[in-house]
Order: C-alpha cells, then structure tokens, then sequence
C-alpha cells in the first residue's frame, strides 16, 4: 500500500536500520515518557489551590447549611474565594484576593 504511493520507487521501510536510525528510535523511546511526566507536571504546577488553608485534613471540604439558620436571618453570605478566617461564611476576604491576583470573585448571597 505505501510503496505505490511513495515516488521512485521508495519503500516505506527501510530494509537495514543504521545504527544512528536505532539509536534515534531507542532515544525517542527513552525520553518521551520523561517528556510526558515533565509537561503535566509543569500544567499542575500551574493552576494553584485554591484552598489555602481551610479543613486540609479532609480529602473534600463539604458544608451543609441548614435552612433553619437562613430562617432566623433575611440572608446567609457564603465564602467562595476560600480565603474567610469564618469560612464557609463570608468575611470580605474576597476583596483583598481580588485586589492581589485581579480576580473578580464575590460570595454566594442566600436569601429567604
């Protein structure tokens, strides 16, 4: 099938492999899973945590609110930059998060 595509009559294999052709496939086979690890290594490294310091010993940080507590009060404001010393609720830490990384992150306001 290739070789009646390829011009002057090329085959698309070669019959003998130099020893620089082995060398590069053996190289090429070394070094891209080394390549592989470095490149999502390096996109993990990139993206930071956005959780910082709030219940790390947790494998998933679940809340649950209940909704007699947004009955005793016209609304609930939810922390959702993950900075608040009061987290989950709110304590304005999103403003100083927005003004050091550019951010526009604001709270989840609950209402009754």
């Amino acid at each position: 099938f290739f070789s009646s595509r390829l011009p002057c009559n090329m085959s698309a294999f070669p019959e003998e492999l130099s020893p620089v052709m082995v060398a590069g496939i053996i190289g090429a086979l070394v070094a891209v899973p080394f390549m592989w690890k470095f490149a999502v290594s390096k996109k993990q490294e990139s993206q930071p945590m956005c959780n910082l310091s709030i219940k790390k010993d947790s494998p998933k940080v679940v809340d649950t609110i209940c909704m007699q507590d947004i009955e005793d009060a016209d609304k609930k404001v939810m922390c959702r930059c993950w900075r608040s010393a009061k987290f989950p609720y709110c304590d304005g830490s999103h403003t100083k998060h927005n003004e050091l990384t550019g951010d526009n992150v604001g709270p989840l306001i609950v209402k009754k």
